[in-house]
């Protein structure tokens, strides 16, 4: 889907909602997880004072708007780039393929009394060891895999009733995903918290709506360092992608939130 063609309604609105710094870094280097406990430490102390209250401001104004019910990252937010697929997992792949390979949503999931939210993460190469599941809080993890992704992971899944969607066949497509989130699970919103290698993907398949900044007074560098937008080049018969400034709100010790919505009648083709 080639940028400006954003004109589905079934699939749901996807709004980008990010931490950066002001030269659009959203981390600190491609090989330090903001999971990590140091490599958050000293991200939260660029953040100041400001920075807790605005983001609730902004998760309250996205929730008084569209009603979120699926959170999108991407397995780099867990584990690094030179991770590769999971082995060793201790399961048997005792189901056939064609079962395997089905979308998998446990009822005792989907029918849990508090279940109302997704905490959705792609990952079809199966990189990812989950130690957590939801259930709390009325979030439940819900992954995006492919058709390639391994067999042994796709039964690990099962046997922790971690719900999956196989949308894909050599890597998950996005499109189909939250086409498939909106038809399956009646999500009408998805906010995408991920890094720039997800965000990049969304952005140049032109599934992006809408993009909500925290931009921290501080600037990291660094040329391979992750940032909001990352992914392929323009090609050149690609247009870059215009937005149009919704609402700046600004603190005096230096934070910024900006809102932005995403264009997508068609560009000017670029110049031959």
């Amino acid at each position: 889907m080639k940028q400006g063609s954003r004109s589905d309604a079934d699939l749901p609105r996807v709004v980008v909602s990010v931490g950066m710094s002001v030269d659009a870094r959203v981390t600190l280097s491609r090989d330090r997880l903001l999971l990590e406990e140091e490599t958050a430490r000293v991200w939260r102390s660029l953040s100041p004072s400001s920075a807790q209250a605005l983001g609730d401001a902004r998760e309250a104004e996205l929730a008084r708007l569209y009603q979120p019910r699926a959170v999108l990252e991407g397995s780099g937010t867990f584990v690094t780039d030179d991770a590769g697929p999971l082995t060793g997992l201790s399961v048997v792949v005792d189901q056939p393929a064609d079962r395997l390979y089905t979308d998998f949503l446990p009822e005792e999931v989907l029918e849990r009394p508090d279940h109302d939210k997704w905490f959705t993460v792609v990952d079809g190469r199966g990189r990812v060891n989950w130690d957590m599941k939801g259930g709390s809080g009325g979030w439940d993890l819900l992954v995006l895999v492919a058709r390639a992704t391994p067999a042994e992971y796709l039964a690990f899944l099962r046997k922790e009733r971690i719900s999956y969607l196989v949308v894909g066949e050599e890597r998950v497509d996005l499109a189909t995903a939250l086409r498939r989130m909106r038809e399956r699970l009646g999500v009408t919103c998805v906010v995408s918290k991920a890094g720039g290698g997800l965000n990049g993907a969304l952005l140049r398949a032109g599934l992006v709506d809408e993009i909500h900044l925290l931009v921290m007074p501080a600037a990291i560098g660094g040329r391979g360092t992750p940032t909001l937008f990352d992914g392929p080049e323009l090609t050149h018969d690609e247009a870059p992608t215009r937005l149009r400034l919704i609402s700046v709100r600004t603190e005096t010790d230096g934070m910024v939130w900006l809102r932005y919505e995403v264009l997508h009648d068609p560009a000017p083709a670029p110049a031959a």
